[in-house]
């Protein structure tokens, strides 16, 4: 990864009060619902002296508005959205589990749970075998220094066994969430370097690889946990890290259109198959693979990162094949992490960014960890902050990103349509149409100082106040 320059801080508890805190939400469920007059406003402050809180709510008029206009129209309709959420890491089970029994499961329901007592996270990201932010590496067919298993009878998932029952009470909590997986590295028998950082998949396995995902899909399924889409590589073109492998476009291309694409229709797999997973900069991964006939077919869409390139290349990707859907699959926070311009360049490029330029989902990068940045694997992140920090086993802190990813995920379903929303110099905006009918507006304001605008919705105005670098999610 290609990491901007962060800072830490700290999130100091405060008391729940009525609109004040986000845990004070069944405390304030009487003013959760606004008339279809009014405008429902949630705000964070960079300053950090407001996270998610709810504000007073304002009234829509037929007065026409005197400052500058965000407009919404809901006649233009884009793609509609699976999710919002996180990377679940074997880091990140490790350290949840170290809270009591009531805290974690009061944190889980916190995270995953029903919109008034929760920030309704609706999509999760996993690794095929170990990520960095593991405890070790593995695989799930790993096996002494020069044996080998072509018919991976060895093939286990014990090693996520503490994955996998999280999995299953986060599904209790929420059924309907989604799951996306990606492989940090294949087994190092597979590679033509045998080691766990770098190298590439040694063309002879192919076939056995792409047997290794079916296998791995059919292994959760039958723990009552079906993955959505997978992608063959995270980071494809990110040989440095541990573990990791190096994929080019045409040898993911030639792994899709003859062995993975094929292995999945002929188990029938329906999981669908995600190109790419890596940077904005090289859009041209991902259409290279596309152009191909024979690739295409099997191929549902392609996944990227910030860590280089310009969120507009989602739509290079898009505009080019319209038909495939686009994906953002990973954005870190860090250690030295700024929470004001965390705040403002996640919200205006991931989340903000990310939905304008076509994609159906926008995900942070690791969900939990310690307040040393741990667990990881050697070689792995040492800098990678979590959304939440678990200290010890009564407490946790909520950090950066999970206030990105609540203004949305909160209040944007699965499901929900994108629909047209104008920005000005200083005001991103994304809009939305939920199943229920609602229409969700985030904004973030780029100034430093105070915007006001007028909100412009089917012939009805609403003044609007918002602080210098500040994100507010609107809902009416």
């Amino acid at each position: 990864m290609k990491f901007h320059s962060l800072y830490s801080f700290f999130f100091r508890s405060i008391t729940p009060l009525c609109g004040v805190v986000l845990l004070s939400l069944s405390a304030c469920k009487s003013h959760s619902v606004s008339t279809r007059n009014e405008v429902q406003i949630w705000l964070t402050k960079g300053d950090e002296s407001i996270k998610l809180q709810q504000q007073p709510s304002i009234g829509f008029t037929n007065n026409p508005g005197s400052s500058q206009n965000i407009e919404i129209d809901d006649q233009q309709k884009f793609q509609y959205i699976d999710g919002f959420g996180y990377t679940l890491t074997g880091g990140s089970v490790e350290v949840i589990n170290r809270l009591s029994e009531t805290k974690r499961k009061a944190l889980l329901y916190e995270l995953f749970g029903k919109k008034d007592q929760s920030i309704s996270v609706s999509y999760i990201r996993l690794s095929v075998g170990a990520s960095d932010l593991d405890g070790e590496v593995f695989s799930y067919d790993d096996l002494p220094e020069g044996q080998k298993d072509p018919s991976l009878q060895h093939f286990s998932l014990a090693k996520d066994k503490d994955l996998i029952a999280m999995l299953k009470e986060i599904l209790a909590i929420n059924p309907k969430i989604k799951f996306i997986s990606a492989p940090w590295s294949a087994p190092v028998w597979m590679k033509d370097n045998g080691k766990s950082k770098g190298g590439s998949l040694k063309p002879e396995y192919y076939k056995v690889y792409a047997d290794y995902f079916v296998k791995y899909i059919q292994g959760m399924k039958k723990e009552g946990i079906t993955i959505d889409a997978i992608t063959p590589q995270n980071e494809p073109l990110h040989p440095g890290n541990n573990p990791s492998l190096y994929m080019t476009s045409d040898q993911q291309k030639d792994f899709i259109k003859n062995h993975l694409g094929p292995a999945f229709k002929s188990k029938g797999i329906t999981t669908k198959i995600v190109v790419y997973d890596h940077n904005c900069n090289k859009p041209e991964y991902a259409t290279n693979i596309l152009s191909d006939p024979e690739a295409y077919q099997y191929v549902d869409g392609s996944a990227f990162h910030l860590y280089e390139g310009d969120i507009s290349a989602l739509s290079t990707v898009h505009n080019a094949y319209p038909d495939k859907n686009l994906y953002f699959t990973e954005q870190w926070t860090g250690s030295r992490s700024n929470f004001n311009e965390d705040l403002n360049w996640h919200t205006k490029n991931v989340i903000i960014g990310s939905m304008r330029n076509w994609s159906k989902i926008a995900l942070e990068w690791n969900l939990a960890n310690d307040p040393q940045y741990k667990p990881h694997t050697e070689g792995g992140c040492t800098e990678c902050k979590g959304a939440i920090t678990v200290s010890d086993k009564e407490n946790f802190t909520r950090n950066v990103s999970y206030y990105i990813i609540a203004h949305a995920s909160k209040f944007i379903p699965a499901n929900s349509q994108r629909i047209a929303s104008s920005q000005t110099d200083n005001l991103s905006t994304v809009a939305f149409r939920t199943p229920e009918g609602r229409t969700v507006l985030i904004v973030q304001n780029n100034s430093k100082t105070k915007e006001t605008f007028s909100l412009k919705f089917n012939q009805k105005t609403a003044q609007v106040s918002l602080p210098g670098n500040a994100v507010a999610t609107y809902i009416f």
